[in-house]
């Protein structure tokens, strides 16, 4: 099973060619793919169109979706925002430390192109994929 972040789907549904765009092509309908609820609301806000709004929601609800952040997984959010942050590196935005911290607890890789998760990488022992 892998974990898709948002920038990737983003890339996706644009059309961008990326080695993680690449990624994820070849594992939808190979293997298990994984979102979670706040990655389909960043994702589905995005559109303009109604039609490509409904086959997005179409397709992204044939995934696993999580449900990503409960009183407990606050709490270790905001353990892996300060450790980080006590190291130098701020994190930008809450839904990345969500997203992570979901990953490393699950010990689910994921797929990012968003440079804010390298630190979950090097210091908290995020799995990549690719």
């Amino acid at each position: 099973m892998i974990f898709v972040d948002t920038s990737v789907w983003i890339d996706y549904f644009n059309g961008k060619v990326s080695p993680e765009v690449d990624i994820l092509d070849d594992a939808l309908g190979t293997e298990a793919v994984a979102i979670g609820d706040l990655i389909a609301l960043e994702i589905l806000q995005g559109f303009k169109q109604d039609k490509d709004y409904k086959a997005a929601q179409v397709m992204l609800s044939s995934l696993t979706i999580y449900d990503l952040l409960g009183e407990q997984a606050a709490y270790a959010c905001a353990d892996n925002y300060r450790l980080l942050r006590k190291k130098g590196f701020t994190i930008r935005k809450t839904a990345d430390i969500i997203i992570a911290t979901f990953c490393i607890d699950h010990d689910i890789p994921l797929l990012f192109s968003d440079k804010d998760f390298l630190p979950f990488v090097e210091h908290l022992g995020l799995r990549s994929v690719g």
